[in-house]
């Protein structure tokens, strides 16, 4: 793929080509480097908490968004002065650098919501404006040498830049350099961008060709209207189709770390397809799309975790397969040079457009990621069709044998579904299911000639491809959807159990049988570390132990409380504790009817607590997919050490199927100077119980020759694992730690 990028890329013509190529691979490639940095910045200072994300992605599209306005404002003027003018922006913005979170204190009485997009705007906003501008003013200025042609394929390279960005994050920059010297680095690439664009401007006044005259404003206002609708819906779908598809990736099908990367690089690559001088890899993949959309697509409705890695694969052939075809047609649809500024911003506004639906919308409006379906629907009314049998374009046939030839193929569709209904998602049928999906597909690509008929078969392939059983948990009302996820409350009435899942991960489980209604499951049973040391810790500590828990999941630990104790849980999504308070889960009903509940983010809500609070604090927040970075740093562990009183116990829960936290933990009890004891927990009884891993850590090492004797006969070990380097705040990554063999099945 790469080589044919750079052929393509190299198709440009004129003077100074290579300056301006290079000038947009290190705007985009700035660009996508800037946003998960800062991410990580804030996350120990504004916490996890939805609101906080929601706000910060509204601030990075409105800059986004303003950017390409001011880039498309510019164009009134004539090349010297958008250059002056560009350049001292340029500069003005660098008088920010280093990249960092403004020293700002909270304003008295301005909320949150209000209150983080200020502080970004004031930590990035100029910069991040000023490189946003960078693309579509490049192109401009590549354009304005009649000798140098047309300026599309530099999109193509402004999304290869942003594809090797969002590379160089997680795989490079993240793992190798600490968050100070990544912003050194971003700002000595922003300084260096600040000499690429003035070698630009300079060689478009060091040519013989005249400095091109004052543009006329008003041609920028002649698009249609129609066509402006159209660019906003053919870019706003596959940006919705991006986030979508990493929500229906990591809740229905495979969640593994930095599975988010695979769908952005490929949204990215699709516009260095689409984009390209080079039209043929576009047209191949625009013929086949249709094809991919029946059948990959009809998937789309698949929950409940099946599939798994092959369905992951065709879940990320179709979004690439989209995204390149409907931007292909965008390029076919592209207007003259003189609108590119134009034509560039509303392409912004469809991609934000789609981003709001999709990431701030559909949670409140759904249960459950319906929004991918419907953009996949969405994505079939778009695309362009070239009907491999013409059976309406055909004079000599007859109207009449055409509607009978319709109606058939419509009746076998509808017979396709009904078997297929039959044996998806049934293990022993999955052959026959591939089979009938192939045949439904094949009626499919025979009837688009009729766009509905076309539709209305990738309709109904997603409905019997295992929708129906989705449509029915919705009616239910088994799933629960908010800003963390999708939550689902499933009852297996042979077993006599009720299990919380969100997404892929189990949550927990309740007995519906009321002489077991009270028993812990799962991860917390008897074996358990953190079973053992509650038990423990009447004996350890006393009668009157103050007990904290972050992660309430469905409550399961509440009933491992004793007579006396106080209880407090830390649960960052509201959503979670309604599970509990509506009686679906009743451990803490029952258990611990007193205890206290607070809602955010953990790490923040107990720094603000007195010294001491608690003599037992358990974290039990790693166990998917998705790691709480700022909850297992050096500064976080020196959090819980000051809310622990002096013969406190910390219990850190770090079961997770891709990723080996034991080294992580190690490193930073050392460092910390905390005794360190583990349990690993297989159970016998696999149907009530799950293998879990604890870690126990203390000030006092007194404290676990206790809890080590309270049951020899299970032993906790030594915790001996010993990375190079603790996590910080300032440098943490994943990358070391990820179980490779299991995500290759292994």
């Amino acid at each position: 793929m790469a080589v044919a990028d750079t052929s393509r890329i190299s198709g440009l013509r004129g003077p100074a080509r290579g300056l301006f190529v290079a000038t947009i691979l290190v705007g985009s490639f700035l660009l996508f480097l800037v946003q998960p940095m800062v991410a990580r910045m804030a996350l120990p200072r504004l916490g996890g908490a939805p609101n906080v994300w929601n706000s910060a992605m509204l601030v990075y599209q409105a800059l986004l968004l303003a950017g390409y306005a001011y880039a498309d404002w510019l164009g009134r003027f004539t090349l010297r002065r958008q250059a002056l003018i560009h350049i001292a922006v340029l500069a003005l913005a660098s008088l920010t650098l280093p990249v960092g979170l403004a020293k700002a204190t909270p304003l008295g009485g301005l909320p949150e919501e209000l209150w983080v997009p200020l502080l970004l705007g004031l930590s990035i906003g100029p910069v991040f404006f000023a490189v946003s501008a960078q693309a579509p003013l490049m192109q401009r200025w590549f354009a304005a040498d009649p000798r140098a042609g047309e300026p599309w394929a530099l999109y193509a390279a402004s999304n290869l830049g942003s594809f090797a960005g969002l590379l160089a994050y997680p795989l490079l920059a993240e793992p190798l350099l600490s968050l100070r010297k990544q912003s050194m680095v971003w700002s000595a690439g922003f300084v260096l961008l600040i000499m690429l664009v003035v070698l630009a401007e300079a060689s478009r006044f060091s040519s013989t060709v005249p400095a091109p005259a004052r543009p006329r404003h008003d041609e920028a206002r002649r698009i249609p209207l129609r066509t402006v609708l159209l660019w906003l819906a053919l870019s706003a779908v596959p940006s919705g189709l991006l986030l979508s598809t990493t929500t229906h990736l990591t809740t229905d099908i495979f969640a593994m770390p930095l599975l988010w990367v695979i769908p952005l690089g490929l949204y990215l690559l699709s516009f260095v397809v689409a984009f390209a001088d080079r039209r043929g890899g576009a047209r191949v993949i625009g013929r086949i799309a249709p094809v991919v959309a029946l059948f990959a697509g009809s998937y789309a409705m698949l929950s409940n975790g099946s599939g798994g890695l092959w369905a992951a694969l065709a879940t990320c052939v179709l979004l690439f397969c989209v995204a390149t075809t409907l931007h292909a047609r965008l390029y076919d649809l592209r207007p003259e040079p003189s609108q590119l500024t134009r034509f560039y911003l509303i392409l912004s506004a469809g991609g934000a457009l789609g981003g709001v639906f999709t990431a701030l919308l559909a949670p409140l409006m759904f249960d459950w990621a319906w929004e991918h379906p419907l953009l996949v629907l969405a994505a079939a009314l778009l695309m362009p069709l070239e009907p491999m049998l013409r059976w309406n374009g055909d004079e000599d046939s007859d109207p009449a044998q055409v509607r009978i030839a319709l109606a058939l193929l419509l009746l076998f569709a509808a017979f396709l579904g009904w078997q297929l209904d039959g044996y998806a998602l049934r293990p022993e049928g999955e052959l026959i299911a591939l089979v009938l999906t192939v045949f439904l597909t094949g009626t499919g690509v025979m009837l688009m000639a009729w766009r509905w008929a076309f539709v209305a078969v990738l309709a109904l392939a997603m409905v019997t491809q295992g929708g129906i059983w989705t449509i029915r948990a919705t009616l239910k009302g088994e799933r629960t959807r908010s800003y963390f996820g999708i939550y689902t409350v499933h009852d297996r009435t042979d077993e006599h159990m009720r299990t919380l899942a969100h997404g892929t991960t189990l949550h927990g489980e309740q007995s519906l049988d009321p002489a077991h209604a009270r028993d812990a499951l799962t991860y917390y049973g008897p074996g358990s570390g953190v079973s053992l040391a509650l038990a423990a810790a009447p004996i350890i500590i006393g009668p009157q132990a103050r007990v904290g828990v972050v992660g309430l999941g469905t409550g399961s630990l509440a009933c491992q409380s004793h007579p006396g104790q106080r209880w407090t849980f830390f649960e960052i999504d509201p959503v979670v504790l309604r599970f509990s308070t509506s009686g679906r889960f009743t451990y803490l009903r029952d258990c611990t009817p007193g205890a206290r509940v607070v809602i955010g983010d953990a790490r923040l809500k107990l720094a603000a607590l007195p010294p001491a609070s608690f003599d037992v604090l358990v974290i039990d927040a790693f166990s998917s997919d998705a790691i709480p970075m700022h909850l297992l740093t050096r500064e976080a562990l020196r959090v819980y050490t000051r809310a622990l009183s002096s013969r406190g116990l910390l219990l850190l829960h770090i079961s997770n199927r891709y990723i080996d936290l034991a080294p992580v933990v190690a490193a930073n009890a050392h460092d910390g100077g905390l005794a360190a004891l583990t349990r690993l927990d297989i159970p016998t009884d696999k149907e009530r119980y799950t293998p879990s891993r604890w870690i126990a850590l203390a000030p006092d090492g007194a404290v676990l020759d206790q809890l080590a004797r309270a049951r020899s006969d299970m032993p906790w070990t030594v915790l001996s694992e010993r990375p190079a380097k603790p996590w910080t705040d300032d440098h943490a990554s994943i990358l070391p730690y990820i179980r490779w063999s299991r995500l290759a099945g292994g």
